[in-house]
Formats: C-alpha cells, structure tokens, sequence
C-alpha cells in the first residue's frame, strides 16, 4: 500500500474504488449552477448544437473524475494537494446514463530537493461503461516524503 511519495513507483497503477452513474437530472442541476449553456440545458438545443444531443459539462465531468480520484486513494492516507493539471482533455460527451469509472498510471516522480515532499504525475483517464476513454487529466500532485527521507 502506498503512504508516502517514496511508495510510488512509475508505472504504478490505481483504479476507482466505485463507479458514478450520471443521471438527465444531475446534468440538468450541475449546469444550471455552473455551466448554464444551452446544450446541456436544454434536450432540442443539445439536438443541434454538435455534441448531438444533451452531454455533460466537461466541468462536470472533471469534478465527477475528481471524485472517482479520491476513492482510488493513490497517495494512501494522503489528500489530493496539487499545483495544477496538464493536459486535460474532453474526448467524448458524458451522457444521461452514462456510468463512469477511472484508472490512473503514475507517469513521473520528482522529489523534492528542499521540502520534505515529491511531485507526482498520475495520468488519469475516466471511462464509460462502453470501456470508451471520455476524459483524461495528469494533475501535478503534492505528495509527502516518509518522514526522515531527504
């Protein structure tokens, strides 16, 4: 089990612990309050525009891979600190009924060379229940060194 930073190791793999199931009425709320554009309010002006029918927010769908991130506990007891997020990318709209779950490779580790801490990259990707990659986000993450580790 990974505790600390010195755990890690590339190529290292990390799965959700759960999946999410999007619902028609969970798009609808999440857009109204944060993304209140027409095709993800409304089913005729989601039909025309060229998602092709109502989707998701790619925000939405960011802070539903967020949430599947933090049940597959990468950094063990550790929370998810970061300084940023590279590469995120929306590859396919997030639809009512969709069932979403996600996996995560380590793809680099920089410790630090004055803080008792690393950088690691997890290159996470959110599939739906198709097994279809519809997002993918490499978080710069803040992980603690076991203590005594320079």
């Amino acid at each position: 089990m990974v505790e600390w930073f010195d755990d890690l190791k590339l190529g290292m793999r990390f799965k959700s612990a759960e999946a999410i199931t999007i619902s028609r009425d969970d798009i609808l709320r999440f857009a109204a309050e944060f993304d209140p554009q027409p095709f993800h309010l409304d089913e005729a002006a989601a039909e025309k525009s060229i998602l092709g029918g109502l989707a998701a927010s790619g925000w939405h769908t960011a802070a539903l891979a967020m949430r599947l991130a933090i049940t597959a506990r990468p950094f063990g007891p550790h929370p998810l600190f970061g300084a940023g997020v590279d590469e995120l990318r929306w590859l396919k709209p997030v639809r009512p009924g969709d069932t979403l779950r996600l996996e995560g490779e380590v793809i680099e580790l920089v410790p630090s060379k004055t803080r008792p801490q690393g950088i690691a990259r997890v290159k996470w990707t959110a599939f739906n229940q198709n097994g279809e990659a519809v997002y993918t986000f490499n978080p710069i993450a803040i992980v603690p060194r076991r203590p005594g580790v320079r």
